[in-house]
């Protein structure tokens, strides 16, 4: 397949976010031409006049919507693009020079309708940043599934780094409007029309996650809610992994009781797995105060996923009204189809 990139990006009120990606993309060391398409979100701070510095530099395709979601606004972005293969990035990224060559080596030697690839931290990021990054991609936290190649499940490529051909989106007629959680869905519903994932570990990318700990705890409850729903709509491919953080805390607690009963080798467990995680992070990041971060990294999200997908399980289980009846704060009302 003859390949020609376009880059699908949604921004929300993000000018200098996108501008921090553009100008990576602009750093690309690849030499075919390649198209940009952005997509505003419905955003009250558009990045227009950003987006008009590098038009004579890039090959720009701007859109300005109503506020739809960014399952909706990739979609739009697709329809709209001139490539055969879609790449799809959050706004918080930034690319490594070598981003485009290595996607393109590895679809050449094995090419793939969809592919993902993992993030990491920029040395530029902030100690809760890069701490955040370590608890969401360690094997030892989340198994791998954000961008390892010994992730313990099928690997699912997500929509901050994702790419899948025209051929593929029109086919499974693109992200819904759960979010978050469009990703994994989408990716499922590409496995049911029998297109293969794979990983592409070289394609990785700077991902900020523009997030304190209030926020991260959010997001990681939002995508414990997601999963027993996805679990639902997809049920063949409902995993007991996914029950992990919710077990760990419920035993985390239980251990700590014990102790007051004489019985600590439950807790001296978690002690072992936590010094474990410590030694793992120190050796990443070369940093002894965001390694101990990492640990309350870990703990909130741990914490966050595993209260969301319990309480999302009891709904979704008992509860005779559908997902978005019952949480419809994780559903976009789509507002456009062009």
């Amino acid at each position: 397949m003859n390949v020609s990139f376009s880059f699908i990006i949604p921004v929300f009120n993000r000018p200098n976010e996108i501008e921090e990606l553009l100008e990576s993309l602009l750093l690309q060391t690849y030499s075919k031409d390649f198209e940009v398409v952005i997509v505003e979100d419905g955003s009250t701070i558009p990045a227009k006049e950003v987006v008009d510095l590098y038009r004579n530099r890039l090959h720009i395709s701007y859109y300005q919507k109503p506020n739809s979601g960014p399952g909706d606004s990739r979609n739009f972005g697709m329809k709209n693009a001139q490539g055969n293969y879609f790449i799809v990035l959050d706004s918080d990224c930034i690319l490594p020079s070598q981003y485009l060559d290595e996607i393109e080596k590895s679809l050449t030697k094995e090419f793939v309708h969809c592919f993902g690839g993992p993030d990491a931290a920029h040395p530029s990021f902030s100690d809760v940043q890069k701490a955040i990054n370590y608890a969401m991609t360690s094997f030892l936290t989340t198994g791998g599934i954000r961008g390892r190649k010994d992730a313990i499940n099928k690997f699912q490529p997500r929509s901050f780094n994702m790419g899948i051909s025209k051929e593929a989106f029109e086919k499974t007629g693109g992200y819904g409007n759960i979010h978050p959680g469009e990703d994994p869905d989408l990716t499922i519903r590409i496995w049911e029309k029998g297109y293969e994932t794979k990983l592409i570990p070289e394609a990785f990318v700077y991902h900020k996650r523009r997030i304190d700990w209030n926020k991260f705890y959010m997001q990681v409850k939002k995508f414990g809610m997601v999963r027993p729903i996805l679990n639902r709509w997809h049920p063949s491919t409902a995993k007991l992994t996914y029950w992990f953080p919710t077990i760990f805390i419920v035993t985390l607690l239980i251990s700590i009781g014990f102790i007051f009963l004489g019985f600590k080798t439950p807790f001296i467990c978690f002690v072992l797995y936590f010094s474990a995680l410590l030694l793992d992070a120190l050796i990443k990041t070369k940093s002894i105060k965001i390694s101990i971060m990492a640990l309350f990294a870990t703990l909130v999200q741990f914490l966050g996923y595993g209260f969301g997908f319990l309480k999302s399980t009891i709904y979704t289980t008992f509860s005779k009204s559908t997902p978005e009846a019952i949480f419809p704060k994780l559903f976009f009302q789509t507002k456009d189809k062009s």
